[in-house]
């Protein structure tokens, strides 16, 4: 049985919690949330499991060594005391990557990865007269190298690879398409788990509503990516992976309501249906060219309804506040019995949709800060006020 150690998720701002949260249901121990990340404790199996199965992580480290450090000489000695051939043969490739914050070091992360990568080819020609080579895109071995700002470095080998945001089945993108990893967040954050109906009116590309079908399907975020770093480590175990793989697959389960979305743009809808078949999902989710403003709900029962609307450092809008007027409008009168829940970081827009929200909360959407608001959609709610954002 393989033993326990340390890990780190990384992740967005602001859906640490969300990431916290997963991972403990997932059976992660001694969880851990930090800035942009969680750590964590499990073993090789729960490693696989957690590349395959996170809907908010970026990346899943692991942590091999850490030591306190002074200058960068300090830094590239330390390096060279690493057994590097326990993780990379001679003839095989690797990748640096480095990330400071710490003022004794020279403040340029491709210093420190340059650096790094200096350490290992000279570790290994100090002892083997030959090196392994660098390759960026598919490397057998990637190291991330972290330094605090009190000068402590923890060296880690990245087990995910490509970010953890590439699932493999978005192909087709429109203009400003949403992160996947920042998709799933929203959803898991509007508290939906398949237990009711789900729209996204404005679909774009479908991440949305792929992500939220995932969800409701308890399908593991990462089941269609083609490949994994830790696949190329010298100890990877093949026959615990497929193990891991099926025993996530079983528990797969066929969603129970409706999942829906809505574009005014045949293109949008074109690229969204292509997207949701390359997920293997176009029996679960429907797309259909529909003008949201144009709309109402033809759904009985509680509904989700979450959406990434145009705001303008994404898309311009001749008349950003009557947009969002009309959001408001139409979920008042055409969309009752809803929650609705959309992300924007046009504040002052915000405040001409005319409803009262009943959350917001902070969050990142690249370097944009945004809010993400819900609003209770109610049966002959009274008049609504206009909002004291």
């Amino acid at each position: 049985m393989s033993s326990n150690f340390k890990m780190v998720a990384t992740t967005l701002q602001g859906l640490e919690e969300v990431l916290s949260n997963e991972l403990k249901e997932l059976g992660a121990q001694d969880v851990k949330v930090g800035v942009r990340m969680v750590e964590f404790v499990g073993d090789e199996g729960f490693m696989y499991k957690a590349n395959l199965y996170l809907r908010t992580a970026i990346r899943i480290l692991k942590p091999i060594i850490k030591f306190k450090i002074r200058n960068e000489d300090e830094l590239y000695k330390n390096l060279l005391k690493i057994r590097w051939e326990k993780y990379l043969s001679v003839s095989g490739t690797f990748a640096t990557k480095g990330t400071n914050q710490f003022s004794g070091l020279t403040n340029n992360t491709h210093y420190l990865a340059l650096k790094t990568k200096d350490a290992i080819a000279d570790y290994f020609m100090a002892r083997y007269e030959s090196r392994p080579n660098v390759d960026i895109k598919h490397p057998d071995l990637k190291v991330n190298v972290h330094v605090d700002r009190n000068g402590v470095a923890t060296v880690s080998l990245d087990s995910s690879g490509d970010s953890l945001h590439k699932r493999g089945y978005r192909l087709n993108t429109n203009l400003a398409p949403i992160n996947e990893v920042l998709a799933a967040g929203l959803v898991l954050l509007s508290g939906y788990k398949g237990d009711q109906n789900f729209i996204d009116p404005m679909c774009g590309s479908a991440t949305i509503l792929i992500e939220a079908a995932m969800i409701a399907c308890n399908i593991p975020a990462n089941i269609n990516r083609k490949e994994f770093a830790f696949e190329k480590w010298k100890d990877f175990n093949e026959e615990l992976f497929f193990v891991i793989q099926d025993s996530l697959v079983k528990k797969i389960r066929d969603p129970q309501f409706k999942i829906m979305g809505f574009d005014k743009a045949p293109s949008a809808v074109r690229k969204a249906n292509e997207n949701i078949a390359n997920a293997n999902l176009e029996e679960f989710i429907g797309v259909h060219h529909v003008n949201f403003f144009n709309s109402s709900k033809e759904v009985h029962g509680p509904t989700t309804i979450l959406f990434n609307p145009p705001y303008g450092e994404r898309l311009q809008l001749d008349d950003i506040e009557g947009f969002y007027k009309s959001i408001g409008d139409t979920l008042k009168h055409h969309y009752h019995n809803s929650s609705a829940w959309f992300i924007t970081s046009d504040f002052e827009a915000l405040k001409h949709v005319g409803l009262k929200t009943s959350r917001r909360i902070a969050i990142k959407n690249s370097d944009l800060d945004c809010k993400f608001v819900k609003y209770e959609i109610y049966e002959g709610s009274k008049k609504a006020k206009k909002n004291d954002y």
